[in-house]
C-alpha cells in the first residue's frame, strides 16, 4: 500500500506545480461536514491510506503530514508505514499545529490549496486567521482529475420516517423552526442528519448512516429540498408534497444561492461549506449562526423515549445471545475478532425493526483492545484464547432508535493491572450514572466524575467520555457532549448522551464500558429544578474483573440495582437457559 500512496502523492504534486500550489489541506469531510462519509468524500483515506474516521492531511512539494486524535494513534502509525506521510500525534505538546508545520516548510506569499466544497465556512476563516501570510485558494478541486476512478455520489432511494417512530411531524418541526427564524430571512440546512430530521425521511447512501445526501432551504413561506430525483419514489414525492416541499436538483444549490432574493441568509458555519459560502448573493446579508436544529433534534420527545427504550430491549436480547455464545464457544480457541463482528449482525438482524449496525463494530482482543477504533481485518483477526479482555463496541439501527454499547470481557485469566484497570473505569462509568446535577449544568463539569478514579492512578483517556446518540439517526450528534473541552450547551431534559470511560495500554490491553443515558428530571431543589441520568442500555457488565475492594458501598450498590433492571427488562424475551445464564450474569457482587 506505500507504494501506492506514494504514487498518488506524486500525481497530486505534480498537478499542484502546474497550478503554482505549494501545500494543500485535506481535511475529512463531505460537502456536509458529515462525520461518516460515502467513498466518493473520502479524498483524505484515498492519497493516504489511513482509514479512521478523523484526521487532516496536509501535503506538500516535499512533505505530507497527517494530524489524527488520540483514538487513532495506533492505527495510523501502522496504516502510513511506507507512505511517506509523517504522523503527527494531536493533543501533544510535542507537536507541532498544521499551521506551524506550514508556516516552517513554506515561504510567505505561497498558495496553499483548501477546497471549499469539503472545507466548513468557520474552518476556512480559522485557517485564513492561523496562515495569514498564504494566498488560499478555494477554488481549484485537485482531486477529481488525479483520482480516476473516483466513485460517484450514491444515487438510492430515499423513504420516508413514519411518526409513530418520530413522534412529531414536518408540519410541526418546520412551524417550530420558523418560530425561531428571523422575518426575511432564509435557513441553509447543509447537516444531513439534520435535514433527514426535519423532513422525517431516511435514506441507505452512507453505511451506518440513514440519511439522504441533499440540502435544505427554508424560508417563512417555503421550504425547498435540493435531492437527486432518482431517490425520490412515488411514496417519497407524495410525503414531500403533503408537507409542501418542493424539489430541485441537488447540484442547483450554488447557483440557486448566487441569485437568492431575502435580506439574510442563516447558515451553520460549522456544517455549512465554503463554496456555498461563496456562492451566496452579494445583496443578501449572510447571517453565520448556529442551526436550532440540533437543539431541537437531541431533545427527545415522549415517542421517542419510548421507542429508544424498546429498542434497548431488543439490544439487550441479543446482546445477552452473543455473551453466551461467546462463553460456549471460547475454549475452542476457533472464535476470532470478525467471528464476533459477524456474529452480534446476526443476532441483532433477527430482532424486530432492524436496519443496520450504527458503526462497524470494534471488537479487539487483548492489546487489539488499545486501539480505540481497531477494525479488524484478514491480516490481523486475532484468534480468541480463554484469558485476558476482549473489547466489544457495536451499535444497531432500529427503526425504533440507534444503539451504541461497549462491554469488556474477561475471558479468563487477568492482569493485576488489567483488573485495577478494569475497575477503575467501572468506577468512572458508575460515578457518572450516579449524577444528580442542577439543570444549566454543561458536560464538562461532569466529566471529571468519569475520569477521577483513572487520574487517582494517574492514568487518563483522551477521547471525550460522551456524545450525543440520534434517533434512528447517526451514532454521533450533538450539540451536547461530556469531554474536558469546554461545550457551552447544557444537559436538557429527553437529551441521550453515551458514557464511555476507558483506559488503553499500548501492546496490552485497552478497557471500555459504555451505556446509554436519558437526562431525565430528579426533582426541585435549592435554585433550581435538579436532573439525573438514567441508564437505558440493557447488558450485563462482565463482574470477573472487578476488585470489589475498590468499590464504594454507593457504587455496589448501583450495579447491583442496573444488574436487578437487566434481569427484569430481558428475562421475559428469554428461553429458560437464557433466563439461568443471565440471572448469574446479572447475580449480586
Amino acid at each position: 500500500m506505500g507504494n501506492q500512496i506514494c504514487n498518488r502523492l506524486t500525481s497530486l504534486r505534480t498537478l499542484m506545480l502546474d497550478k503554482n500550489i505549494k501545500g494543500i489541506i485535506i481535511p475529512s469531510s463531505d460537502a456536509h461536514m458529515s462525520e461518516y462519509l460515502a467513498t466518493h468524500w473520502k479524498v483524505r483515506e484515498w492519497f493516504s491510506g489511513f482509514t479512521g474516521s478523523a484526521g487532516t492531511l496536509v501535503v506538500t512539494l516535499d512533505k505530507a503530514g497527517l494530524w489524527t486524535d488520540s483514538r487513532y494513534f495506533i492505527q495510523a502509525d501502522r496504516e502510513l508505514q511506507g507512505s511517506g506521510i509523517t504522523l503527527y500525534k494531536e493533543g501533544l505538546n510535542t507537536t507541532p499545529t498544521i499551521s506551524e508545520f506550514l508556516q516552517n516548510s513554506l515561504s510567505s506569499g505561497d498558495t496553499i490549496s483548501i477546497y471549499g466544497e469539503i472545507i466548513s465556512v468557520q474552518a476556512l476563516d480559522q485557517w485564513r486567521a492561523q496562515l495569514y501570510n498564504f494566498a488560499i485558494n478555494t477554488s481549484d478541486d485537485l482531486f477529481t482529475s488525479t483520482w480516476i476512478d473516483r466513485p460517484k455520489l450514491p444515487n438510492s432511494p430515499c423513504y420516508s420516517y413514519d411518526d409513530k417512530y418520530a413522534g412529531e411531524s414536518v408540519k410541526s418541526k418546520l412551524r417550530r423552526i420558523r418560530e425561531v427564524l428571523p422575518q426575511n430571512t432564509a435557513l441553509l440546512v447543509s447537516a444531513l442528519d439534520e435535514i433527514a430530521w426535519t423532513l422525517n425521511i431516511r435514506g441507505n447512501e452512507i453505511q451506518n448512516n440513514p440519511v439522504v445526501i441533499s440540502y435544505l432551504l427554508i424560508d417563512q413561506n417555503q421550504c425547498q429540498l435540493f435531492i437527486d430525483s432518482a431517490k425520490i419514489n412515488t411514496e417519497v414525492a407524495k410525503h414531500l408534497n403533503d408537507n409542501n416541499i418542493s424539489t430541485l436538483k441537488y447540484s442547483e444549490l450554488f447557483n440557486t444561492l448566487t441569485t437568492l432574493r431575502v435580506n439574510s441568509l442563516q447558515f451553520d458555519p460549522k456544517t455549512t461549506n465554503a463554496k456555498a459560502e461563496l456562492s451566496i448573493n452579494p445583496k443578501t446579508y449572510k447571517k453565520p449562526t448556529e442551526s436550532p436544529i440540533p437543539l431541537f433534534k437531541a431533545i427527545r420527545n415522549e415517542v421517542e423515549i419510548k421507542n429508544l427504550k424498546s429498542a434497548m430491549v431488543k439490544d439487550g436480547i441479543a446482546l445477552v445471545k452473543f455473551l453466551i455464545w461467546l462463553e460456549e464457544n471460547i475454549s475452542s480457541e476457533k472464535v476470532t475478532e470478525i467471528a464476533i463482528s459477524d456474529k452480534l449482525y446476526e443476532l441483532r438482524a433477527k430482532q424486530p425493526l432492524f436496519k443496520g449496525e450504527s458503526f462497524d463494530t470494534i471488537a479487539g482482543y487483548k492489546a487489539h483492545g488499545a486501539i480505540v477504533h481497531y477494525k479488524a481485518t484478514p491480516e490481523t483477526n486475532a484468534t480468541l484464547k480463554p484469558k485476558g479482555f476482549l473489547l466489544v463496541d457495536s451499535g444497531a439501527q432500529y427503526l425504533d432508535g440507534t444503539t451504541d454499547i461497549t462491554r469488556t470481557i474477561a475471558l479468563g485469566q487477568l492482569t493485576d493491572e488489567e483488573k485495577e484497570d478494569y475497575t477503575a473505569v467501572l468506577r468512572g462509568n458508575i460515578n457518572l450514572s450516579r449524577a444528580i446535577f442542577p439543570e444549566g449544568t454543561r458536560g464538562s463539569q461532569l466529566d471529571i466524575l468519569a475520569r477521577l478514579p483513572l487520574w487517582e492512578m494517574k492514568k487518563n483517556f483522551l477521547h471525550g467520555t460522551g456524545h450525543g446518540v440520534g434517533h434512528f439517526m447517526c451514532v454521533h450528534e450533538g450539540p451536547q457532549s461530556i469531554r474536558m473541552n469546554e461545550n457551552s450547551t447544557t444537559m436538557h431534559l429527553g437529551m441521550v448522551t453515551s458514557n464511555e470511560p476507558g483506559v488503553y495500554i499500548e501492546n496490552s490491553h485497552g478497557i471500555r464500558i459504555e451505556n446509554l443515558l436519558l437526562v431525565s428530571s430528579a426533582g426541585e431543589g435549592l435554585f433550581t429544578d435538579y436532573y439525573k441520568f438514567d441508564t437505558v442500555t440493557l447488558c450485563p457488565i462482565c463482574t470477573k474483573g472487578i476488585l470489589k475492594n475498590r468499590l464504594s458501598a454507593e457504587e455496589i450498590s448501583w450495579l447491583n440495582a442496573y444488574h436487578e433492571n437487566v434481569y427484569i427488562k430481558l428475562a421475559p424475551h428469554l428461553t429458560s437457559k437464557e433466563q439461568e445464564w443471565l440471572k448469574q450474569a446479572t447475580a449480586k457482587i
